[in-house]
């Protein structure tokens, strides 16, 4: 098992260098620095103001919190160790897709098994989307790999969680000393906290899944009648209670920061309110246009931390006089974020979209297939399809595009694994093997 995912590691990196060099080449032909303008030169700015030592903001007035600084230290870091280029970083970034196809391993062995493990990975390895985004300077791919880590400690942690295909004896993860698990819920915190320097919507996972973990341990008490609740809920109180303070050190550097720089103690950023008017605003779309922001200019009349408020003041203000309207924009948003196609005009070429629906549709379909299956498996629907509901519900508030679904798609793969696996060994042909009992497999 481990030659093959030996070969389906070697597999997402070759596709991926190979994208690299192709979006390289065809930009350089064209002129261009970047596929997706807008967000990317952001970025690319913060980096090489980090890498040259530099203060951390852009444009004029200063906008010192508008992005978390985890993927802009990614790309000073390329900028340190291969020069103020953009090669390098869409290289780097093959790797940090790979190092995610590994992790989508990890996690599906972890939830299901071994060889569902080893195809969610290959289907990571192989997926459009994935390879096409990957060498892009968008956060999205570190992101991803970053989440996927966080999941993976969470796994570990909700091993006892009941309503289980299988056995809580049979699980060698579940015999963890309550030292050995207190480290482990630190180091979930901070996971999530790594996470969330890269993109900040990944924050609210962590008081959801504490709130989760206390519920499977009452529902295992009333399930089992020897496990002592006055016993038990205590140590998880603790565990959820490290959780949280993985996370609050995490992001205390950032929060002391902007504390002394902007004069508040903002975890995230105040690009919030801008993010969420975005979404909510008289002319809004479902798709991002922040043409307002320049045309309203605030910034020149407010603090950074004003204006945020102030255009979450003016979300919640159109929400509360057009509920209607802010109800049909988020179906709009869902819509755009799951159209099996891209959205984006320059992603608009009929060959690429037959592409990508012809990849998503089917794993999408077996995921179902999956959830369905397993439906009383509460830790494997939780942390495979639990991202999609979440950055659902997230984006279905401010603006929906393919992109910002992507990450959630990698712990997806997971239950796609397992859904066409199922699939084969109920609808295969009478006296064929049952793919579980063969080699097992991409050979």
């Amino acid at each position: 098992m481990k030659q093959k995912v030996l070969w389906v590691l070697l597999l997402a990196l070759g596709l991926r260098i190979g994208a690299a060099l192709s979006v390289h080449t065809y930009l350089e032909s064209a002129g261009k620095e970047f596929l997706i303008e807008g967000d990317a030169a952001g970025y690319w700015e913060l980096g090489q103001k980090l890498a040259a030592g530099d203060d951390y903001f852009l444009y004029e007035p200063r906008r010192q919190a508008m992005r978390m600084p985890g993927y802009p230290v990614f790309l000073a870091a390329s900028i340190q160790i291969g020069g103020d280029r953009l090669l390098p970083v869409r290289l780097l970034q093959a790797f940090v897709g790979t190092a995610a196809c590994w992790f989508v391993h990890l996690l599906g062995t972890s939830l299901v098994d071994e060889q569902s493990g080893l195809i969610a990975a290959f289907l990571a390895a192989v997926s459009p989307t994935f390879v096409g985004f990957t060498p892009l300077v968008l956060s999205e791919t570190l992101f991803a790999a970053t989440l996927l880590v966080s999941l993976i400690l969470m796994a570990k942690l909700a091993v006892e969680w009941p309503l289980i295909e299988q056995p809580i004896e049979d699980r060698a993860e579940a015999q963890v000393t309550s030292g050995c698990r207190i480290w482990l819920a630190l180091a979930t915190g901070i996971a999530v906290g790594v996470a969330c320097y890269v993109r900040p919507s990944w924050l609210l996972t962590a008081p959801l899944f504490c709130a989760i973990h206390l519920l499977m341990t009452w529902i295992s008490r009333r399930h089992n009648a020897t496990v002592a609740t006055r016993a038990v809920m205590p140590a998880k109180v603790l565990e959820c209670g490290f959780v949280v303070v993985g996370l609050a050190v995490t992001l205390a550097p950032w929060t002391i920061r902007n504390s002394k720089v902007i004069g508040h103690a903002i975890p995230t950023t105040l690009w919030v309110g801008p993010s969420l008017y975005d979404g909510l605003h008289p002319a809004a779309t479902g798709s991002s246009d922040m043409k307002f922001f320049e045309d309203d200019n605030l910034l020149a009349t407010m603090t950074e931390y004003e204006m945020d408020h102030e255009y979450r003041r003016r979300s919640w203000e159109f929400v509360r006089e057009n509920p209607g309207r802010a109800i049909q924009l988020g179906f709009v948003k869902v819509g755009k974020l799951w159209k099996p196609w891209p959205n984006a005009e320059q992603f608009r070429q009929w060959w690429l979209c037959l592409i990508v629906a012809a990849f998503f549709l089917p794993t999408v379909g077996f995921a179902v297939f999956a959830a369905v299956r397993r439906k009383c498996d509460v830790r494997c629907i939780l942390l495979t399809a639990g991202p999609v509901i979440y950055f659902t519900a997230i984006h279905s508030v401010f603006v929906g595009s393919l992109r910002y679904r992507l990450p959630a798609e990698y712990p997806l793969l997971i239950l796609s694994a397992a859904g066409a696996i199922a699939a084969y060994d109920r609808f295969r042909p009478r006296g064929a093997d049952s793919l579980a009992a063969s080699s097992g497999g991409i050979s």
